[in-house]
This record gives structure tokens, sequence and C-alpha cells, in this order.
């Protein structure tokens, strides 16, 4: 266990009683306050556990390998010991794997194999405040395990940034417990205006401008992998006396390592990352933030029925994620690559997948959990009804439906993890 008490401490009597006594539990805690590190470990011999598993969804394959590497490390263990994860496509679990870490869709999965979670007591939905599709899918479902097959199998949703209270009243009024965060002050600075010219020269511009000014290694928000490579191969010729490593989902596992721990010969590092970086993550050293401002989303077009990569505006409370990376050593500084107006104009949260997404693959999922009625489910947000007719008529004519049955060939392509078309 860490040497340092976390803010999570001080939450922790009152999160064990409330998983004592209700089914459900919401966490609000801001990044660093340990939630994902400190927590699962101080539950795993709760009486209510009755020493089954827990298991902890994580939004992205790169945090849910980070997340279970930090959780053996504080048990003095390899992964797949205590702590394991799956991902898809990979999985270290044991025998005596009493926490796995997964990737939300790997819950659904499970789910459709084994619908009463046997041997699980606890599924914790990590991150919740981003709102995936997979995510918001797989708390319907548990939920409805709970109230149907499994009145012991309790359900922990811990969230940085969403309002508790709107949360607790979707969720049957669940109790919601506040941890504090740890966090540093961090220096925002800002453009006088929007850049016009080519982002990836203006954030190399920052960044040599931040290191210039403050000590330790620089985090850089991207818009996605093609812009980190650009990036990647800009800041090389720039600062070749530098350690520059990109960070995404895709990176093999011993780069993604590269770019979270110290450089071995303490050289400053500069990591380039996609959001992948904003939650659960910790990449050490960083005290630093360069954020274009950008990232990369999936976004469906109801009239070509295809869904296509859009590069979009963050919004508010993943600006202050980002700027937050900053502020977990001490003292920090984030330069923010667009103006004090566009600060102001920017949504206040992300929007819940489910309500932009194509909806086929949830409606195939949904026809081999036996739901007739979508809207019986007990969902946090509803999916829109144009969006599910689509799906319906796209998968009738894929001939993965008949009517609300699910044929054979939409068992088979339930075993891919690609969308029906």
């Amino acid at each position: 266990m860490p040497a340092q008490p976390l803010p999570i401490h001080e939450a922790l009597p009152d999160l064990k009683k409330a998983l004592a006594r209700h089914p459900t539990v919401i966490l609000q805690a801001p990044p660093g306050a340990g939630k994902s590190t400190v927590l699962p470990l101080e539950l795993l011999n709760e009486p209510w556990l009755g020493g089954r598993k827990i298991l902890m969804l994580e939004p992205r394959r790169l945090a849910a390998r980070a997340v279970a590497a930090r959780l053996a490390a504080l048990l003095g263990e390899e992964v797949g010991q205590t702590v394991g994860y799956r991902v898809r496509f990979e999985s270290r679990v044991g025998r005596q794997t009493r926490l796995e870490v997964l990737t939300e869709g790997i819950l659904t999965r499970r789910l459709q194999h084994d619908p009463t979670l046997e041997g699980v007591g606890l599924v914790i939905f990590d991150e919740f405040h981003e709102r995936s599709l997979q995510a918001d899918l797989g708390l319907a479902l548990t939920r409805e395990v709970q109230g149907a097959l499994r009145e012991d199998l309790r359900l922990l949703v811990m969230s940085a940034t969403l309002d508790g209270e709107s949360l607790s009243r979707a969720l049957g009024k669940a109790p919601v417990v506040t941890a504090q965060g740890r966090q540093y002050p961090v220096e925002l600075h800002y453009l006088s205006r929007d850049p016009e010219g080519h982002l990836i020269a203006t954030a190399a511009g920052a960044v040599a401008r931040a290191l210039e000014r403050h000590e330790g290694d620089v985090l850089v928000f991207l818009p996605g992998v093609g812009e980190i490579l650009r990036g990647e191969k800009l800041l090389k010729e720039r600062h070749p006396e530098l350690r520059v490593l990109p960070l995404y989902g895709d990176l093999p596992l011993p780069a993604q390592q590269e770019a979270i721990l110290p450089d071995p010969a303490g050289r400053r590092k500069v990591v380039l990352a996609t959001s992948v970086a904003e939650t659960s993550l910790t990449i050490e050293g960083v005290r630093v933030v360069v954020d274009s401002g950008f990232s990369r989303l999936p976004r469906f077009d109801a009239r070509s029925g295809l869904t296509r990569l859009e590069t979009v505006r963050v919004t508010r409370d993943s600006a202050d994620q980002r700027a937050g990376r900053a502020g977990r050593l001490g003292p920090g500084a984030c330069y923010r690559l667009w103006s004090p107006a566009t600060q102001a104009a920017l949504l206040p949260q992300r929007r819940p997948e489910i309500l932009e997404a194509d909806l086929a693959s949830l409606v195939l999922e949904l026809a081999q959990w036996g739901v007739r009625d979508v809207y019986a489910l007990a969902w946090v947000t509803p999916p829109p009804v144009g969006a599910l007719r689509q799906a319906r008529a796209l998968l009738e004519e894929l001939g993965a439906l008949e009517g609300d049955t699910l044929t054979e060939r939409g068992r088979q392509m339930l075993e891919w993890p690609t969308h029906p078309r």
C-alpha cells in the first residue's frame, strides 16, 4: 500500500458502510484521489464480499493494463496473481486472481456467457463520467442481474465530474460518497486568439516555452495518432536532448510503459498522448501540460448509416482533467492552445455516447440478452427511439434479426468484436 495516505483513505469508512448496506453506491472522487489504485484493494476483504471476485471496468485498454500493473505492484506481486486484467485479445489472470480489471466491452461478453456473474461480488464502473456506450449497457445489464438474480451483487459507480445527485436519482436513489482530491495549483496559460496555422507547429512552440520556463516532464494532448507521429518527428528534430515518446491505445505494452515511467537516464521527457491520458493513468514526472484542445471521437451519421472519426473541441470537464495532470506532484502549469473566449464557450460536459452512436451492436447484444422492450431496462440515459429503429432495420437487412428474435447469423456476428456490417 502507498506510504502516504491518499484522499480516498478519508472516504473509505463511509464508503465501506454504504456498500455494506446498499446494493449500489456512487463515489465522487477527482483524479488523484486514489479511487482506481487504492480502493479496490481495500475492499477485497470486506465481509459482504465473502471472498468473491471484484471486477473493475476501465474505458480503455491502456488504462486497464496500467491500473492492473499498479495494483499488483502495491501488493508486491506480478500481474496475474491477486490482480489480473482482461482486454480484447489479451488476458493475464490466474486461479488465485480476485481482482480483474476489464475493458467495458469484456463485461458485456462475460454477462452473455454467465448472466449470474457467478463468483463475483462487486462490479466497479471506473471513470463513468466518460459515459461510453459499453459502460451504459454494462450498467443496465448488471442492474437487471442484481434485481432479478443476484440481490447480493454490489455495484460501485465511480465518477470524477458527473453530478452525483442526478446520477443517484437515475440509480434508484443510490447513496453518494464524496472524496476530496489531492491537487496542487496549476497555472493556466491561454493564447490571445485561436491558432490559425498548423496545430503541430503551435504545440511544438508551446513545448519550447514550457521547457524554458518550468521544470519536470511535459505531457502534450493531441487529437490522434497521426498528429502524435508528426509531432514526435518535429520535436526530435528540434530537441535532440529530450526523450520524446508517444502514448496511445494501440501502442505495444513496453512502449506504453516507457511513456508512463520516468526516463532511466534521467532525461527530460515529452509525452505526446491522445485522450487516453486524461484519466486513470499517472504519468510520473509530469509538471507541465500542453493541450491542443481537440480530441478525435466516433460520430454516427444517421443519413449515411456510417460512423466516422471526427475531430472535436474538448469539453470543459475534459480540459480541466487534462490540466489537472500537471498538478499531481506539485504546482504545475498548463498551456491551452486556445483563447479565453473559446474557453468560455466550451460545452460543460461530454454527451453520453448512447445519444450519438450507431446502436446496431447494442441492439444485437440486447437481442442476445432476450430483451423485448429496450425501455424496460434501467438506463441512466435511454437510447433515442430513432437510432434504435434504424439499428433494427439494419440488423434485419443483414439477416441478424427476425422481428425481435436473434438469428443464427446474429449469434455468429456477436462472436466477432466488430460492427455487424
